[in-house]
């Protein structure tokens, strides 16, 4: 695995799009960026908008290979519900406090009105014998088991605490402030439970590839992003197969379909994607080709022929 450098903040704009070859902060300043370039930022911005239409949606990118710095953005400054996604960093939270806080082999006793909300495949299996911390990370993040989401926060001081993690590691704009399933309304100017691509790209950055996590507690949380079931139609389905993926994925109301991770192409290089989206309407159906599409546009644009 490659390590990157703490993800450095940028200012973009909130709207529109943006392909530059800016480096990372060990390297050398990145040249002028060409004719050529700048006809590649048009065409990129064109396809990006092109799916916005095609699915009457709003779509949020921030992508970034982190070996050659080559960003690519749109809306990456826009606010969008943060959904399941919180619960990778639910879990980091955890890793990283672990030792002094919630062990990760500490069994967790739930009563079953802890699974009456949607989704807990997992949780709901072991109501009887409860779960340990480090079970219901993966449960959190490879089902994206709400009860066990729910279940993490507790230990890490409700959505309060996971806030706290996040300005911790950088981050001043994602914020928690609900539980599960309220968290996931995503009504457009909320600000609950809210992120921009930039803002959780970086800190999904600092957590994955970065130092924002000791050595061990950073191997296993990508481990357990690698192990995620539920992004085969997301990015999983836009990617190159030969690529290793860890990822989240988030949905929610107005159609919020979110996935944010980490691809390493087949020559190892590390590419950061965050992409979220939404529409217009509380009860519009959420269409994964959208995500799917997004990243095997990323994917040409960033590593190609990788």
């Amino acid at each position: 695995m490659t390590t990157a450098t703490p993800f450095p903040r940028r200012g973009l704009l909130k709207a529109g799009l943006a392909v530059s070859t800016a480096v990372l902060a060990s390297t050398a300043s990145a040249p002028t960026a060409s004719a050529a370039q700048n006809s590649a930022s048009s065409d990129m911005e064109g396809e990006l908008r092109d799916l916005e239409q095609r699915y009457s949606a709003r779509l949020g990118v921030f992508a970034r290979n982190l070996r050659t710095g080559q960003v690519v953005s749109h809306r990456a400054g826009e606010r969008f519900a943060m959904c399941s996604t919180f619960k990778a960093f639910a879990a980091a939270a955890v890793l990283r406090d672990h030792d002094r806080c919630a062990p990760l082999d500490k069994v967790i006793h739930y009563p079953p009105a802890d699974v009456e909300l949607n989704n807990c495949p997992v949780t709901k299996e072991h109501v009887e014998t409860g779960m340990t911390v480090g079970d219901l990370c993966a449960a959190a993040i490879q089902y994206s088991d709400n009860a066990a989401g729910n279940l993490l926060l507790r230990e890490i001081g409700g959505p309060a605490g996971l806030t706290r993690f996040l300005r911790s590691i950088g981050d001043p704009v994602s914020r928690l402030d609900r539980w599960e399933p309220d968290l996931n309304s995503a009504v457009p100017g909320d600000l609950r439970d809210t992120t921009t691509p930039e803002a959780i790209g970086g800190s999904f950055t600092r957590l994955t590839v970065g130092r924002s996590l000791a050595d061990a507690d950073r191997g296993q949380l990508v481990a357990w992003l690698k192990g995620n079931r539920t992004s085969d139609e997301r990015f999983r389905a836009g990617l190159p197969r030969n690529w290793v993926v860890g990822d989240k994925t988030g949905t929610g109301d107005y159609a919020t379909a979110n996935d944010i991770g980490v691809a390493w192409t087949s020559r190892r290089t590390p590419l950061v994607l965050a992409v979220l989206s939404s529409r217009a309407a509380p009860d519009a159906t959420v269409d994964d080709a959208l995500i799917a599409d997004t990243a095997r546009v990323l994917a040409r644009t960033l590593a190609p022929g990788e």
